[in-house]
Parts: structure tokens; sequence; C-alpha cells
């Protein structure tokens, strides 16, 4: 049995397709339009799940989309009638994508991909939690979601057995932590629904001075529900998202490309230890209400990795889950199995514990590619391909890394990353001014073997998707500088050689030569692109930044060797 999970025109537009029980194929459309957080509808994610399964349309038994359209409309129009005339011209702006494609979901999926099958649509935060709970190892577990907003609903606490996710408890809109960090991001001068992760990097440079100014403008409970202060905002009316109330309170706006200060600073500190307060009270009471030792984690706020690192010491919870896509991409994924599990009933058979749901490109193809653009490479056989990059890695090169299929989600996993020398204390700053292009407070990400991650970060469960941050070891902090923040913790990925060998076995060779099996790892891509996805994008990439060299498959391209390569924009953007 074949259901398409859908997501898309708000964040993040994705498709992903369960076949018997599992998922074999997911990825976001901002991967072929290279539009970053791309919100379209995700013709090519579609055309690509349905290639990647060798299936036509008409052999897909039914499509579930990732929310309710008319429940989400009541809940604009209501927003703006209770606020009009204030709501006036965002109602204007907001209306014509409405008529044009969001309350016309059939026929769009008609005239798009010629489908005619069932169509069943998935509350928004349902399909979050079961895009987390379906997928996970966990016969039952907790569920804890919230987000900006879905139809009405913005948090909610659940529980998961077998088939079944009950949501237990709810917070509506306009009352939305989501909304709240991304009003803040707005204030600092980051872009809303891109730049949250920014902010959270920014906190550990800050105190949270401000705590107590943002306890006033939310009202946190012990049981974790809260309410805002809707004076201090404006979202739910407006097109920005504060009002000039929350500037006389915490000072002017930051200005795009201004100078951080430690004002700014300070503020997403203090940001960041209220929406950890709420947070854990919330999830605390979750574990009363539901009495189990696991808990699964889904919806944008999932992404906040500080919080997350945090939730083991913070509650009674001993297992946490958080899927490759906790955020509106993954909602496709839920949209699915709600469908096929409590829809129709079928039992679960799958866990989700590796990310490489995307496009691969084979052997052939690759050697083709770069033949036909004539850019000199070594082909290696894997073990010597293993060593040399290894060997370059210790010599503080900085690497594309290349590899199989890309992964799903908003993190690169060791198939589409750049890597790097973590003993290095000179590499951040190298990474971020050569490659990266981006702000100098962000930290990078190590990557480290599952069996060893304990010895170096105060680490409790694996975390093969990178979406928890641990404190370094005192111990190991002055041997690893380029992956330690400035608060000493590290966001890591953990992996095993089943999930991933080519990229495991690199980490045990470099570790003969740095004795730590240890490298930083960030995505492949730069500052306001998507990650990449082909040969194409990759070796773009690679042209476009200090990287040093490009493993991609058995090839291994070094930039002293192509220099005189010029890179056609146009003919790239025709491929």
């Amino acid at each position: 049995m074949n259901i398409l999970g859908i997501s898309c025109f708000y964040h993040d537009s994705s498709a992903a397709l369960l076949q018997d029980g599992k998922i074999v194929a997911a990825a976001q459309e901002e991967r072929w339009t290279r539009k970053k957080h791309d919100i379209s509808f995700p013709e090519n994610a579609i055309r690509y799940c349905l290639e990647q399964a060798g299936l036509t349309i008409d052999k897909v038994d039914a499509i579930g989309f990732y929310e309710k359209p008319l429940l989400k409309f009541e809940r604009l129009l209501s927003s703006h009638i209770e606020t009009f005339p204030k709501s006036y011209k965002a109602f204007v702006q907001a209306l014509p994508s409405w008529i044009t494609e969001k309350l016309r979901i059939p026929s769009l999926l008609r005239k798009r991909l010629r489908y005619d099958g069932k169509v069943f649509f998935v509350e928004h935060h349902m399909a979050h939690a079961a895009s987390s709970f379906h997928v996970s190892p966990f016969e039952e577990a907790a569920i804890f979601t919230a987000d900006g907003v879905g139809e009405w609903t913005t948090t909610t606490l659940g529980y998961g057995k077998g088939t079944e996710v009950t949501l237990l408890k709810e917070l509506h809109f306009p009352h939305s932590l989501g909304l709240l960090y991304s009003s803040v991001t707005a204030y600092l001068g980051f872009k809303v629904n891109n730049d949250e992760y920014k902010v959270m990097g920014l906190a550990p440079y800050g105190k949270p001075t401000y705590y107590e100014r943002f306890r006033k403008i939310i009202d946190v409970k012990e049981d974790g529900s809260y309410r805002l202060d809707m004076g201090y905002f404006t979202f739910h009316y407006g097109t920005r998202m504060l009002s000039k109330r929350f500037e006389e309170k915490f000072g002017p706006v930051r200005k795009k490309e201004a100078v951080v200060e430690e004002r700014h600073k300070d503020i997403a500190a203090s940001l960041q230890k209220v929406v950890e307060e709420v947070v854990f009270a919330a999830v605390n009471h979750l574990h009363e209400l539901t009495k189990t030792k696991n808990l699964c984690l889904a919806g944008g706020v999932a992404l906040n990795s500080v919080a997350n690192g945090k939730l083991t010491r913070m509650t009674p919870f001993r297992n946490v889950y958080v899927p490759p896509a906790p955020s509106d991409p993954g909602a496709a994924v839920g949209a699915a199995t709600v469908v096929y599990h409590m829809l129709l009933g079928k039992p679960r058979s799958f866990v989700m514990n590796v990310a490489d749901l995307g496009p691969g490109f084979s052997h052939d193809g690759i050697k083709s590619f770069l033949d036909n653009r004539s850019i000199a490479y070594k082909e290696l056989p894997e073990k010597e391909l293993v060593k040399t990059v290894a060997k370059l890695l210790w010599e503080n090169n900085v690497v594309g890394w290349f590899q199989g299929r890309m992964e799903f989600g908003e993190r690169a996993l060791g198939n589409r990353s750049i890597l790097a020398n973590p003993c290095n204390p000179e590499m951040r700053d190298i990474l971020n001014m050569k490659v990266k292009h981006r702000e100098q407070f962000r930290p990078f990400a190590p990557v480290v073997a599952a069996e060893d991650a304990r010895k170096y970060f105060e680490a409790d469960i694996e975390v093969p998707f990178m979406s928890f941050v641990y404190p370094v070891r005192k111990e190991a902090r002055k041997l690893l500088p380029a992956v330690t923040h400035v608060d000493g913790s590290g966001r890591l990925q953990t992996i095993r050689r089943k999930a991933n060998q080519r990229y495991y076995d690199l980490l045990r060779e470099f570790e003969k030569l740095s004795r730590v099996p240890i490298l930083v790892n960030t995505s492949f891509n730069i500052r306001g692109e998507p990650i990449v996805m082909t040969p194409e994008h990759a070796y773009r990439c690679f042209t476009g930044t200090g990287i040093d060299y490009l493993a991609m498959d058995n090839f291994l391209i070094r930039r002293e060797d192509n220099k005189k390569d010029l890179w056609d924009s146009e003919s790239l953007a025709k491929d």
C-alpha cells in the first residue's frame, strides 16, 4: 500500500512516501528549486518520491495532507474580524493565496498531479505528533508538540501507544511559544522562520538579565500552560510581529547586519531561559499524565536543541526521540502515517533511525558529470579514499563530503556535509569566514562515534539526528576547540557503523591520527542557500567557497587542480 504525505504553503514544503508501512523517500522542495524554505506546492519532491519507489501517481492509494485548510481559514477569519480594522492590510494580502491554492487542495492535486484518489486532511499537530511517535522505537510514549500555529493549536500534550495517538491537552492561538521565539528573532534583526537557531546560538554569549521582563509578557503556570500578553505583539492581526510596547520595554529593534550588542545577547539568553522554563514545566506535567519513561518531540520548537539536551536532567523522562525533520517538512511523514496506521488500521513495523531518504546519484552518473565538465579528479578505492580524506582533515584541509542519498530534514548528517578538524582552535573562524560566510558567533557541530560519545560529552542518550546540545566534558574542551561553544557545549551527532559505514570509518581513520573519533560536521551549503543535493550543486558550492577538497562518491577533487574551471551558472540552472 502506497501513502503519499504532503506539507506545503506555509513553511518548508515537502513530500514523503510510505510504502507498506516504511518511509522509502522524503525530501523538501527547496532542494530542487534552490529557494531556501520554499513554501510552494512540492511538485519536484512528489515526483522524486514516486520515482524512487518506481511508482506512477495512479498507484498511490491515498494522500495525507498535513493540516485542515478550512479549520485554518476559520482561524484566519476569526482573528481578522476580531481585530478589524487593524487587520485589514494583512487580511487583504493573505486572501488571494487562500482563494487560489490553500482552500483548493483536492482540485490542485487533480490539476498538478492528475490524482483522483482519496485525500485525507490531518490536523496539523496530529501530523506533528505522529511524525515523531509512529517512526520512533517506542511502543508507548508521551508526546510534546509546539510550534508557531497549526489550525488553532500551538502546543499539545499527547500520548501514543501502538498505532494510536491521542492529544490530551492543547493551547490555542494567539498564545504560542513558537511565535514568541520568532517575534524576538525578528526583533534581534534576524529572519523569521529561518534564523531562530541564530538566536539560540547567540544566547550563551549573554546573561538572562531580561528574564523578569519576559515573565511579565508570558504568564506560565505550574503545569506548563501559558498565556501571552498580546499588548506586546501584532502578529495576530498585522504584517509585523511586535508592537511599539515591546520596544518600549526592551529598547529599539536591531537592524539587519547591525552590530550585535551585549543587550541583544542578554535578550537572547533571557528568551532561551523562559522557553526552557515553559518546556520543562509542560513536559513534567505530561509525565504526570502518562507515567511513561519515553518522550517524543515534534514541531518547530523541537529544533531547540539546547532545551532538548536538558530534558533528561530536568524531567523524569529517560528516553527522548526527535525525528530528523521535527518541523513542517516532517509533518508530511506524520500525515502519511496517520492515514496508514490510524485511519486504515495497519500495524507499525518501521523505525526511522537514519535520515538518508532523499535523492542519491550513481557512481557512473557522478563520473559522467565530472568528465563532461572536464573536472580534474582522482578515483580511489573506498579504503584509500577514507584514509586519504582523514589525512587531509588532520592536515587542516576543509573537505566537502558528498556520499549516498541526501538527508531528509534540517541537518546534514554525513551525506551532504562539510567536514573539518575539531582539534584546530582556528577552524571555527576558518569555516565561518572562508566557507559558510556567516556570523562569527555561530557554533559548529561535532560528529562522534556513538561508542565513545560519553567519553567526550555529558550525553545520556544517542543522538543520530543532531537534535541535542550537551556539555563537552571539561577535560575534552581544550582538545576540541572547534566544536566547543562559548558555554562549553556542543550540538552533537552520534553515529554507528551500521547507519553509515563510510562516514563512520572516516571517523575511525581520523582517530588514528588525532586520537579522537570526532570531526566538525556542518551542512554542505553557504549562507542563504539550501543544502546541496546534486553533484552540480556540490561542485558549485565547492568552487564558490574556501573548501579545499571535495570527496564525491569515490572521486577526490582538489581545488588547486581546478582553479581554471569557469562555472557556467546559466547551464547549471538548466540542469
